[in-house]
């Protein structure tokens, strides 16, 4: 547990924090002293996480929230002005990935549709109900959670569509919300170990040879990158995208690795 306590007293509302990122996030904030709204689609797995941080001392409550559906949104962002006085930090960590069909022409507009709804359109109707109230806190800051997949190709079009989309309304948003004291910055991660990849170890061992820094993310380093960016360690910062992914897209590591392979010869 971290001793800084940058968040002592703010109110923090966090989205897909059942698992992975968002409950890193969560319990990061928390362990800096900030009360916590935990939130997820997956209500019993917001209350899972709660409560596990809650056995730890933590200040987290749980709510169940699809971002997808605008009501449950600002139910949400309400619950949390209502149980910490004010809404300080939001970070939206929800996101949806549907697998590629083999063929780009086979997807269906079902697919592509579900995936911007909850990754670009979900991030919007989240930062639109809290912004008012991030405003009026003083000290408002929004943290969102893009993907590498944003930079480069790593496959799944509508995700990486919708990452992507992110980055442009991070810098747009951000115009719009400083002459209201608000920051808003994005969060790009590399390869996470969540739960995603259960199951999936040997992918993910085949995938840790492409990180200059030898190994893949763990929540835990997304979770202290949007620690700093709420913070007023980074008062000074807004509409930056902050690529946390290893070196993976600053490194072309395959072409270094051929240029070492030795020589054929004969």
């Amino acid at each position: 547990m971290t001793d800084t306590r940058r968040f002592e007293g703010h109110g923090v509302l966090v989205t897909g924090a059942a698992r992975g990122i968002g409950a890193a996030v969560a319990r990061r904030l928390a362990q800096e002293g900030a009360r916590v709204l935990a939130t997820d689609a997956d209500g019993a797995g917001a209350e899972r996480t709660a409560a596990a941080l809650g056995e730890q001392g933590l200040t987290v409550r749980a709510s169940a929230c699809d971002v997808a559906d605008r009501a449950a949104v600002e139910a949400a962002v309400a619950h949390a002005v209502d149980a910490f006085g004010a809404l300080d930090v939001l970070v939206t960590c929800a996101a949806r990935c549907t697998p590629d069909t083999p063929l780009f022409e086979d997807g269906t507009d079902e697919a592509w549709e579900r995936d911007l709804d909850v990754t670009l359109s979900g991030v919007h109707r989240c930062w639109r109900a809290a912004l008012p109230h991030l405003a009026a806190s003083g000290r408002g800051a929004i943290v969102g959670i893009g993907s590498v997949n944003s930079l480069q190709d790593f496959g799944n079009h509508a995700y990486s569509a919708a990452k992507a989309g992110l980055v442009s309304l991070t810098r747009t948003l951000a115009g719009h919300a400083a002459g209201r004291g608000v920051r808003v910055n994005l969060v790009v991660p590399g390869t996470v170990r969540t739960s995603a990849w259960e199951g999936r170890e040997d992918e993910l061992e085949r995938v840790r040879g492409l990180y200059p820094l030898g190994r893949v993310g763990e929540p835990e380093d997304i979770a202290a990158a949007v620690a700093f960016l709420a913070s007023r360690d980074a008062a000074w910062i807004t509409g930056t995208t902050l690529t946390v992914d290893g070196g993976l897209t600053a490194v072309n590591t395959g072409f270094h690795t051929a240029l070492r392979a030795p020589r054929r010869t004969g």
